[in-house]
């Protein structure tokens, strides 16, 4: 009240700029911008192939125990029921900060480890650590990413798209941070993953939370500007991964290269800014409106305090007559309502979904975790494996926002399956474990782009169907529940498979030499037979997996003929015409 008065009075500057700053802070487009910085940080699971060399040789660990660890990082990282279960019952602020204490006391204890400043650990002690560590990136993405879509419910797969190509680019740019600030020593890698992402979390942790949804015409554009400089983001970080394969760098030049990441991270901002600033604009008009304000807001407040008792009383004796959650379990709604979280979870939508990620996302992240010892067992140096990993995760952007972007427009104008594009994305990830398989020349290259894509597309693809077919009242437990395919295909494919193989092939080697395991302190293994094996049954698998997508194709090509969106355009009508008579300092 006395920020008004200074207003009238004269004194409108510090205070119109302090009151503009609130508005900003507090508005949707400021939270879309904080939680594109949390994702920066909620990548970083995926430079595990940069530093599980170390790992591996510090504790002297073969290519099983490895892989092991490496399942374990997976099962942190996909395991995001409880994270779901947390944020259904406590505000987001809650679940960022507890994601933030779990990044950082999981890879600063692995950190100590590795640097030997704490006695050697046990197997299991690095396994928990790293899967403590990786957890926390689901309290990221269900702190800022599932907030996100509820705000932007009708463009959710643009915003999934965009929120989850900064995960995918956070492997690049957290590597070019590693570079400028540690050099090349990868075991400092593991330190800047413990305390990067949970700063960013401290720090935006009260900006982000669930806000009243109110249609913008102009929202989709606005959207299409925070890809430009994403996608403007991506194309600097791949050409200066092509320019360190070929150039050595100084850290004088990572650190004019991290610059210029940093200007563009706040791009963005700008765009958030100038949005706000139009909003806080028109409730200025508003405000300055008599009329509006005299009359009908009066208006609007005296029928909410009306309507509260008559709607009350029937919600009342809802509750009380409800039956129970497990007798409703095989009582499913049409698809695009709100299922329970049994319903959606027994359903046999989510089971094929879950067959399909099983192999898809099983054999990405197999494929992904142990591209360091691909690379070293196809004789690339150190600095061209940082490469491929950088390849995946600069590509992982481009299939995250490719198939945000492209799907949404595609179910929009064509009605166009979301589901049809999943098993043709399952089927180009086949190729790319081909490409492994049977190496040539630069096809190492070829096939990190291709893992990369294809890995960042079924994300995208497959939070954003599970929020169509199933609703977004649990949505945030749901989008948890997705992902719990992947731990148990990396398991299988990766620990089971992968790493017994090459684990094979190289005491088969050790054989020839006349040598046993006790021999050496590491077991390594040199060639193209390494993974050949293993890849090919990776490309079986994820064919498999195309093949049972296309059956949920085949069951919700119906659905996606017809108005997906409709619920939600008929929920906002209500909220458009209280906004004007009404405005709040958020915009909201």
């Amino acid at each position: 009240m006395g920020g008004a008065g200074e207003s009238s009075t004269g004194g409108c500057g510090s205070g119109e700029v302090g009151r503009f700053a609130v508005h900003v802070i507090r508005g949707r487009w400021f939270s879309v911008y904080a939680s594109f910085l949390i994702m920066v940080g909620a990548g970083a699971t995926y430079l595990f192939g940069i530093y599980s060399k170390e790992i591996k040789s510090s504790m002297g660990y073969d290519q099983s125990t490895l892989n092991l660890i490496g399942f374990f990082k997976d099962l942190g990282a996909n395991v995001g029921v409880p994270a779901g279960l947390i944020a259904e019952v406590t505000p987001t602020w809650f679940v960022l900060l507890v994601g933030s204490a779990l990044n950082f006391s999981g890879f600063f204890m692995i950190w100590l480890a590795v640097t030997g400043q704490i006695a050697k650990p046990k197997v299991w002690q690095i396994c928990a650590y790293i899967c403590v560590g990786a957890n926390s990136q689901n309290f990221a993405n269900t702190g800022a990413l599932v907030t996100s879509v509820k705000n932007f419910p009708e463009s959710r797969g643009v915003m999934l798209g965009l929120l989850k190509g900064f995960v995918g680019l956070s492997g690049a740019i957290m590597t070019q941070i590693y570079f400028a600030v540690y050099g090349n020593d990868s075991k400092s890698l593991i330190l800047l993953i413990g305390w990067f992402p949970a700063a960013i979390s401290v720090v935006f942790v009260f900006t982000i939370r669930t806000m009243k949804v109110v249609r913008q015409p102009n929202e989709l554009r606005v959207f299409y500007h925070f890809l430009y400089v994403s996608v403007a983001l991506a194309v600097f970080l791949m050409v200066m991964t092509i320019l360190e394969k070929r150039f050595a760098f100084p850290r004088a030049a990572y650190a004019g290269s991290v610059t210029v990441v940093c200007a563009l991270l706040f791009l963005p901002l700008v765009i958030a800014i100038r949005q706000e600033f139009a909003l806080w604009n028109q409730q200025k008009q508003q405000d300055d409106s008599p009329s509006e304000i005299t009359i009908e807001k009066p208006q609007a407040v005296e029928s909410k305090l009306v309507a509260l008792p008559t709607t009350s009383s029937p919600n009342r004796e809802g509750k009380s007559n409800s039956p129970s959650c497990f007798t409703t379990i095989f009582q499913k709604p049409p698809r695009g309502e709100d299922y329970t979280i049994l319903q959606a979870l027994l359903s046999i939508d989510m089971s094929i979904l879950f067959l399909a990620t099983l192999f898809g996302l099983g054999s990405s992240l197999t494929a992904i975790d142990n591209l360091g010892q691909i690379g070293e067992s196809l004789g690339y140096p150190t600095k061209t494996i940082s490469s491929f990993v950088s390849l995946v995760s600069i590509w992982n952007f481009f299939g995250r926002v490719f198939a945000g972007f492209l799907s949404e427009a595609l179910v929009a104008k064509w009605k166009f399956p979301r589901t049809l594009m999943l098993s043709l994305v399952l089927l180009l990830l086949c190729v790319g474990h081909l490409m492994i398989a049977f190496p040539i020349s630069g096809s190492v290259y070829v096939a990190s782009v291709i893992l990369g894509f294809s890995f960042g597309a079924q994300l995208t693809l497959l939070f954003t169907i599970i929020s169509e077919l199933f609703g977004l009242k649990y949505y945030s437990t749901l989008f948890n529940c997705g992902q719990l395919a992947s731990p148990l295909g990396t398991y299988v494919l990766n620990v089971k498979i992968t790493g017994m193989l090459y684990d094979n092939e190289a005491l088969k080697e050790l054989a020839k030499k006349g040598m046993t395991r006790s021999s050496v302190n590491e077991l390594t293994c040199l060639g193209v037979r390494c993974y050949r094996k293993s890849f090919v049954i990776l490309a079986a698998g994820t064919f498999f997996g195309a093949l049972v997508s296309l059956i949920l194709v085949i069951r919700t090509r119906q659905f996606y003929k017809g108005d997906i969106y409709k619920k939600f355009r008929e929920e906002v009508k209500p909220s458009e015409t209280d906004t004007p008579s009404a405005p709040t300092i958020d915009g909201r």
